[in-house]
This record gives C-alpha cells, structure tokens and sequence, in this order.
C-alpha cells in the first residue's frame, strides 16, 4: 500500500520539541508577516487552503498512519482560523487518529483573545492542549520599534484567558531583541509580564539578525556574552510557581533547561560560572548557528 503523507509546501516550519509530531499544514504563511525580527515566511502571501482540501488529507493521511499521537497545526498562528473551521479540523483529527493524544499550534495574542472563553474549551475538550506564543519582549518600546503589533498587556491576557480554560501556553522570548539601546527596559519589562502570565511553559532564544530581514538604524546586536547576561538577569528576576523552562536552542552559547522554581539556583549558578570563564565573546555576537 502506498501511504499518503501531508502535503507540505516550503518553507514548514515547527517547533523544536514538535520533531515527532504529525504536521498539517493548514495555512501558508502568517497573517500579520510585518514583524521586523521575522524572516520565516518574507516572500509568502498568506492564505488558508481550502477546507474539503484539509479534511480530505487528515482522513487520508489516518488511513496510513492510524497510530499517530501528537499533531502540529501550521503554518504561523493556526488560531487566527475561524473558530468553526478550526473546530472541524480538531473534530476531524479527533475521529481519524484513535490514539490522539494532543494537538499544538503556533497562536498570536490577539488571535486568541478573538475567541470566547467557552469556544477554547471546546476546543480544549477536542485536545488542543498548547499553545507557542511569541512574547519575544514585555517591552511596549521594543516591540513597537519591530512591528510586532501586539502589546505587553494584550499578551498577558490572552496567555492568562488560555490557561484559564485549561489550555496550555508555551511563550518565547528573544534575547538581545533590545540591542543597546533598549537593553535594559527589555530584561525588566519582559521579567515583569512572565511574571504576571505565569506561562507552564518558557524558552528563551537568541536574536541573530538573518539576511532577509531589516531592522531599523536605531538597533545594535548585543554581544554573545551580552546575551547570556540578558538571560541571567531575566532568570534571576523571575517568580514563577509551576513552569518548565528551555534556553537549548542552536541559537544560544549554552543549553539550558530547569524548572521554576526549585532549578532556578541552579541555573543561575550554571550561568554565573559561564559568565566568569572568559569563554564568551564580549565584542561581537560569537557563535553563530548555521541553521536557526
């Protein structure tokens, strides 16, 4: 029997702990595709493919690979859908793969704030289970000088409304985002909203300008040693009562990972020695990955 897989359209991109997902791809590109710091889909018009189109591959694809646990939604901000039709596509999943387990999916604050209360549950109760969200910075400056187009309250309270019906949120943040010039208020701003949205679930990455992107005069890169700095001082000024955290991105100098808040001692003493080792690059930005 030939198996029938998703199709998939370049560039796909998911998160890294999604490596073992099934992937649906049931939008190209990201609605709002203005955010300076971005280059995933530059190039890309967003659109949703058609709904029949999506049905007819999840019942396909089920047919080859019955077994599977774990679905990824994409491409950017599968939340913006329309609740109906994305209520169909988790409806769909739900009765073509037996041993679901979970269904994830890149979310914009607003995006979420779009839907009622009762309407994430439902879907909840359908095994949406977490939601990656962007914050990048809790600064309102910061994120007005890349165009995110979201605002530090707007993101608290749609982390704050999606746990509150159950829903998990996974919330990323950039470090260096600020450059010089903003550094200081993007640690602070961005330590005060992770603690007002208490997310269960926090990376931290690091900003490495890539080719087709453009950022604006005002923006310096921060050095590699910079950025670790920016890290501990975010870790150090955090009180979070129940939230895995992950700093293992090809983008960071180090790995690091621990839970808020009994790892937390630790992994400020793991970053106070790398900070004191002479081991990073205090005049330029270092290392950098080849694929990000």
């Amino acid at each position: 029997m030939i198996k029938k897989i998703p199709q998939y359209i370049e560039p796909l991109f998911r998160p890294p702990a999604e490596a073992d997902s099934l992937i649906f791809q049931v939008a190209l590109g990201c609605p709002h595709n203005c955010c300076r710091f971005c280059g995933m889909y530059k190039g890309v018009r967003y659109h949703e493919r058609p709904e029949q189109e999506i049905l007819g591959e999840i019942a396909e694809t089920a047919s080859s690979f019955p077994d599977e646990s774990r679905i990824f939604l994409a491409d950017a901000d599968v939340m913006h859908l329309p609740f109906e039709r994305l209520y169909r596509y988790l409806e769909e999943i739900n009765r073509s793969f037996p041993s679901l387990a979970r269904i994830n999916l890149y979310a914009n604050a607003r995006s979420i704030l779009a839907k009622s209360p009762e309407q994430l549950r439902m879907l909840w109760n359908l095994k949406l289970n977490t939601l990656y969200v962007g914050l990048e910075s809790g600064s309102a400056e910061v994120l007005s000088m890349v165009c995110k187009n979201e605002t530090p309250q707007t993101m608290i309270d749609a982390v704050k409304l999606a746990q509150s019906c159950d829903l998990k949120c996974s919330v990323m943040v950039l470090l260096g985002l600020g450059g010089h010039r903003y550094r200081d208020i993007h640690i602070a701003e961005t330590v005060r909203v992770l603690n007002q949205m208490q997310p269960r679930l926090l990376s931290a990455l690091r900003f490495i300008p890539v080719p087709n992107i453009k950022m604006p005069p005002e923006y310096s890169e921060v050095s590699e040693y910079e950025a670790v700095e920016e890290l501990y001082q975010i870790i150090a000024g955090l009180e979070l009562t129940k939230t895995v955290f992950r700093a293992n991105h090809t983008s960071n100098p180090v790995p690091l990972a621990g839970r808020f808040p009994s790892g937390k001692p630790a992994m400020l003493a793991e970053l106070d020695v790398l900070l004191k080792s002479n081991q990073l690059e205090r005049k330029g930005p270092g290392r950098k990955p080849f694929y990000l």
